[in-house]
């Protein structure tokens, strides 16, 4: 019987565990760790993602703190309020949340965050401490972070010998994902659009990571028997028989039919998205612990 891993509980015992050891940190050390984000302009799906991570900063204990600038605030003046987050001692994460406007060089932002305050992962003394093994102490970004603790949950922290396809190569996902794998001793293959005869290689995994951003696009009878599928995948597509113009959430994978094969899979929604804001509070929470001379707890 195929297990439908629950992203969402999972999710709740990460928070619960970030709660504990946030009131245990301000109890023994006096520290509360603080998590800025940063948003320019009124995107409307960046205001409801940004509004659900300071909620969950705030349901966790922590000190949140939320600058909302402008659409048309300069790269200096956005460099200057990092700048000063990255000298705050209260602020132990600072998160930038994409797209930026287009008079803003992301990278640039991007990289004048302290690596030691870069809870996304996306700095290269992050990205590079990943790439070379040393995980333990690198921040990861949320999304393949979040996954590798569903995968640990079904499969045990050791993974020696098995087989990992990760079917995407983005800087976000699926390099980090596959270097995770990588130091989980599995034998890891990147796939993507170029990949020669994609569904065998699919077959062959007993770890299929699907982040490609195409509805559906890994079938059932890629799936290997027992596989455990993982997909982070959030498409919209068309869903007439709710109304017109209405929609609906899919994942990468083709739901229904790799759940007759598969040994576990994320559903989505509800696989890993709830993971990814979980992941956000962890890796503050570890920030706050370094900050303060402390081990962090693992996830």
């Amino acid at each position: 019987m195929t297990t439908v891993i629950d992203g969402k509980l999972v999710a709740e015992d990460v928070v619960a565990t970030v709660q504990k050891a946030a009131e245990l940190l301000r109890a023994e050390a006096g520290v509360t760790p603080g998590l800025a984000v940063v948003i320019v302009g009124e995107d409307p799906a960046s205001q409801v993602y940004v509004a659900s991570k300071s909620r969950k900063a705030k349901d966790c204990g922590f000190h949140s703190v939320q600058h909302t600038l402008p659409a048309e605030t300069s790269q200096a003046d956005l460099l200057a309020l990092i700048a000063g987050l990255n000298a705050d001692p209260e602020i132990h994460g600072i998160l930038v949340q994409l797209p930026l406007p287009e008079q803003i060089d992301s990278g640039a932002v991007i990289q004048a965050i302290a690596p030691e305050k870069d809870v996304d992962g996306f700095t290269y003394v992050n990205v590079g401490k990943l790439g070379a093994g040393a995980a333990e102490t690198a921040f990861v970004p949320c999304t393949p972070a979040g996954s590798m603790v569903l995968i640990e949950r079904v499969r045990g922290r050791d993974l020696s010998g098995l087989n990992a396809v990760v079917v995407g190569r983005s800087n976000i996902v699926g390099k980090p994902m596959a270097n995770l794998l990588l130091a989980a001793n599995c034998t890891v293959t990147v796939a993507h659009s170029r990949t020669h005869d994609l569904p065998a290689l699919c077959r062959t995994a007993d770890i299929l990571v699907a982040a490609v951003g195409r509805p559906e696009m890994i079938r059932g009878d890629w799936v290997k028997e027992g596989a455990t599928v993982i997909d982070v995948g959030i498409n919209r597509i068309p869903a007439p028989e709710k109304g017109e113009g209405k929609q609906r959430l899919v994942g990468d994978v083709a739901y229904a039919e790799a759940e007759r094969r598969a040994g576990a899979i994320t559903p989505v929604p509800g696989g890993v998205g709830p993971m990814t804001i979980a992941m956000l509070m962890a890796n503050t929470l570890v920030s706050a612990c370094r900050a303060a001379g402390r081990t962090p707890p693992r996830f």
